[in-house]
């Protein structure tokens, strides 16, 4: 930043000179030229009013004040006379001087602009990093020594798995000797594998710090210029600094971004970028061992790295970091609520089982929103409550509680999420129904939201079935009750349709065209392959019908659900109507033909209306992500 601004400060001080030099000769260049004998006969004409005489030159004032200017020669001895005899006001100045700097920085100008404006760029594109606009190869890799690391195994929770996969690098670094004399050869590259926010740059540096080692972290984009070599220069600049701190780490967080599949279409043929993969794959597998410097990179997306950098003597280790389990969120809960003072009613196994799919991110997320929600509400310590909360707005989205809806509207949403509950409640195998709720939250005018009971792994076609059902409820409690149709189930109709395509397409849960995939996979698209038509025309018009066949019966398994049980969808939507939310425990009551019981906080919803309500909103059948 300073040396950014001293630049500009030169450019200034070289402007300021040369236009303080010229400004004396401003009036100068204003004037009109003449010749000097044509001056001469204008002084004894009476025609000029006064006079400068300023070494060569004379610029003179006319009588109607216009400017003229001549040059004149010292020779001329009776100029001086001339002008006293006709009553001219004339003054003589010496011209200035110019100094030895001035008239350096005057001549240089144009060379020192261009020289400023040229480091000015040069400094921008490559990011002003240290060494100034010439350090281009220069490692943009931050260093993390022992002392600053304090990042442990006990901070990293969830991935019980991934922690032994490592753990044996922690106990080369410490002692390499204990591996070498059996003639066993560490890793040279661990690659970690899985979805974002799952704790991979965390676990990286936990072996770091477990080690008591130097950690090296930078980006994969970091290494990428515009420049042809500069990544290659950056990569052999790194491999250099890390032998120097060796045993140490070197973390590349998304190192798709340089090491993606070279020459493959879209996203290849980058010089650029291949040049820094050779170099980097040089470095790992070349001629000299880096012994003592491991490579531990992450992505999310393995998939499109090249061939040769997953080979055995690169990355030859991959460790998977998936989302955690129920027992791994719960471990990951603790670790966070350590940090915020948690009231005695909270349980985080609860919490975990009523999170499924979420990662340590969005878990360490929840925590936040918890603790923000309990400020917000002046209270010393975290309560389960607001944990309850914090959960409904990351899932559902903040509630829209300034939204005001029409009566119509309102009771017309109560009956859409009344239907997808009701038939939930009435399958067998569907996931339990958690909350229905009418409050708009985000996009979506009402959520009706399922939890699981255990962790999916898998999808079974009974069940996925049974979700189209589902999805079908709402639109059909509006026809049944409300006798008509709104845009609502746009979003229902759409996850209905993309289910049953992908249980005939891609599952083989077709009786009719049996196990056979009828679609072409969306990778082949990515790596800029061509992608060939599959199937005939005669049987995407089977896929279609059988796809139809699907959709018709489980529509009309909904309905009959819902003409069967009227009076339980009845008294959903009076409840939600005067509730605007209920959670499972009076979805239960109003199964089992109870009276509901009222709120936790046995304070009834405001109503509200009005006839500011858009169109198109959706109410989907929300439920947590797997």
């Amino acid at each position: 930043m300073f040396s950014k601004a001293a630049i500009w400060v030169v450019i200034a001080l070289v402007l300021f000179m040369v236009f303080k030099q010229f400004d004396s000769r401003s009036t100068a260049s204003n004037a009109k030229s003449i010749a000097y004998s044509d001056f001469i006969t204008e002084v004894k004409a009476g025609h000029i009013k006064d006079a400068v005489l300023e070494g060569p030159m004379i610029v003179a004032t006319t009588q109607d004040g216009s400017k003229v200017k001549t040059a004149s020669t010292n020779l001329d001895r009776g100029l001086v006379g001339d002008l006293l005899n006709n009553g001219v006001k004339f003054d003589v100045k010496q011209p200035e001087e110019q100094s030895f700097l001035s008239q350096v920085f005057i001549s240089w100008f144009p060379m020192l602009l261009l020289i400023g404006v040229w480091i000015f760029f040069m400094r921008q594109m490559q990011g002003g990093g240290k060494g100034g606009a010439f350090s281009f190869g220069k490692s943009k890799a931050r260093m993390l020594d022992e002392n600053s690391n304090s990042v442990t195994f006990a901070d990293v929770a969830g991935c019980d798995e991934a922690k032994e996969e490592v753990q044996e690098l922690v106990e080369f670094l410490r002692d390499p000797t204990k591996f070498q004399k059996l003639g066993g050869r560490i890793p040279h590259g661990v690659l970690m594998v899985g979805p974002p926010g799952t704790g991979k740059t965390l676990l990286a540096r936990a072996i770091a710090g477990e080690a008591k080692v130097p950690f090296f972290t930078i980006s994969g984009s970091d290494f990428v210029e515009m420049f042809v070599g500069v990544g290659a220069s950056r990569v052999r600049d790194m491999f250099e600094n890390a032998k120097k701190h060796a045993p140490c780490i070197i973390f590349i967080d998304e190192i798709d971004a340089v090491g993606r599949h070279r020459g493959a279409g879209m996203g290849g043929g980058n010089d650029e970028r291949e040049q820094t993969l050779n170099q980097m794959l040089v470095e790992m597998d070349g001629f000299e061992a880096n012994s003592g410097v491991i490579v531990i990179a992450a992505t999310n997306r393995a998939d499109v790295l090249d061939k040769a950098l997953l080979r055995p003597g690169r990355f030859d280790r991959q460790v998977m970091v998936g989302l955690p389990d129920i027992r791994g969120r719960e471990q990951i809960l603790y670790v966070h609520m350590r940090k915020v003072p948690i009231a005695p009613d909270v349980k985080a196994d609860i919490l975990a089982r009523g999170t499924p799919g979420f990662s340590g991110a969005d878990l360490a997320n929840l925590v936040n929103e918890a603790a923000l929600f309990a400020a917000r509400r002046n209270k010393r310590l975290v309560e389960m409550q607001d944990f309850e909360d914090a959960k409904d707005k990351i899932v559902m989205g903040p509630e829209r509680k300034s939204a005001v809806m029409r009566e119509e509207e309102r009771r017309n949403t109560a009956y859409h999420e009344s239907g997808h509950a009701v038939v939930a409640k009435l399958l067998p195998k569907a996931d339990p129904v958690h909350k229905v709720t009418i409050m708009p939250r985000g996009y979506a005018l009402g959520l009706t939201w399922q939890l699981p009971e255990h962790d999916r792994v898998n999808m079974y076609k009974d069940k996925m079935l049974e979700e189209i059902s589902i999805l079908f409820g709402g639109r059909i409690a509006e026809e049944i009750f409300m006798h008509q149709m709104s845009t609502g189930a746009s979003n229902d109709f759409e996850r209905a349709t993309k289910l049953a395509r992908a249980m005939v397409t891609r599952y083989g849960m077709s009786e009719t065209l049996g196990t056979m995939v009828y679609e072409d996979s969306e990778q082949d698209a990515y790596f800029g392959r061509m992608a060939s038509k599959t199937v005939s025309e005669a049987t995407q018009q089977k896929v279609d019908a059988e796809i139809r066949s699907i959709l018709d019966e489980q529509y009309a398994l909904a309905r009959k659900l819902l003409e069967e049980n009227r009076d339980k969808v009845d008294v959903m939507a009076k409840a939600l109507l005067e509730w605007e939310t209920l959670d499972a425990d009076q979805v239960n009551d109003i199964m089992n033909g109870d009276e509901p019981r009222p709120p936790r906080n046995g304070v009834p919803a405001k109503k509200s209306s009005s006839d500011n309500n858009r169109p198109g909103d959706i109410s989907p059948n929300a439920t947590a992500p797997a």
